[in-house]
């Protein structure tokens, strides 16, 4: 790896409840990377999680505002380093995978390396979780063009030009399709990674709802599509309005043709509006899409004016 003594590096592990599982945890990363620094972010535990977390070695600190996007945010803002290791603190991802990361993400000058997930324990990866998973990233590669294979992972590794540029607003689970959304849309350098997913320990109980969390991903990926492709998404509102208004118009034009008469104002009356708000829909996309464009130019340059990894 080049520059290794120089580049510090801060491994970011949100905790909610991991008291079983955080002290593991922390051990395993700085047996993995002996010169980085941990830092565990607490949010709001309702157990020893952060008493725990100080007597393994790392740096405890706290974020008041529940979510992990949330703590994203504040661990984003913090921490200073060059490469930043994000993981869970219950210990089901692959510390020893760390180093690989890192190297991969210095050698190539990436901006994300994603720790895709493989389980040998069908409890580790439940299979609700599977199937959301491949369902979301499915979605989320046909509004973007391309992905990764799982993009609610919660490994990654990252520069520090990526974390020091993103802007971090989602509040819950969701946090990682936003992350992902930001290497696409900036496009990014990045990488993806198979590594190892463990069960998690005996004690320790996963916080993410298949269903609720699920939907909160949904709507986010809708979300950022309304906001990152504004001429798709207006656009499409328009072609289904304006599809629905030439159904309702071929009759009359028929009708007229023959006899010089609309003998339904009201359908007439409604095709007309449906069309008109076809038009205004792909104008508000067409105006958008140049908001958008110029908002992405200055994300873009602001990303720029940090070094790439290594330098």
């Amino acid at each position: 790896m080049r520059g290794e003594s120089k580049i510090r590096i801060a491994v970011l592990l949100p905790c909610y409840n991991e008291e079983a599982a955080i002290a593991r945890t922390v051990a395993e990363f700085r047996a993995a990377l002996p010169g980085a620094t941990v830092y565990v972010y607490d949010n709001n535990s309702r157990d020893r999680t952060r008493e725990v977390a100080a007597e393994a070695g790392a740096i405890v600190r706290a974020e008041r505002m529940q979510g992990k996007g949330n703590v994203v945010r504040r661990m984003f803002a913090d921490v200073e380093a060059d490469v930043y290791v994000m993981a869970d603190g219950d210990a089901t991802y692959d510390a020893a995978a760390a180093p690989e990361l890192v190297r991969r993400l210095v050698d190539e000058q990436l901006d994300m390396v994603v720790g895709a997930r493989r389980s040998e324990v069908e409890e580790a990866y439940r299979r609700g979780h599977r199937l959301g998973n491949r369902l979301l990233t499915g979605m989320l590669a046909r509004i973007f063009g391309r992905t990764f294979t799982d993009i609610l992972s919660g490994y990654r590794v990252f520069s520090r030009r990526f974390v020091k540029s993103f802007p971090a607003l989602a509040r819950g689970f969701e946090t990682e399709t936003e992350i992902t959304v930001h290497a696409l849309e900036l496009a990014m350098p990045v990488a993806e990674v198979v590594t190892a997913y463990g069960a998690r320990p005996e004690g320790s109980h996963s916080k993410l709802s298949t269903y609720r969390d699920g939907w909160r991903i949904l709507r986010t990926i809708l979300h950022l599509f309304r906001i990152e492709r504004p001429v798709l998404f207006y656009g499409g509102f328009a072609a289904l309005l304006a599809a629905l208004a030439v159904v309702l118009a071929v009759p009359l034009v028929i009708t007229y043709a023959h006899t010089h008469l609309v003998p339904r104002f009201p359908t007439a009356i409604l095709a007309t509006g449906l069309m008109i708000v076809a038009v205004i829909s792909f104008a508000v996309g067409l105006i958008l899409d140049t908001v958008v464009r110029g908002r992405r130019e200055v994300r873009r340059l602001f990303y720029l004016s940090f070094p790439s990894p290594g330098e």
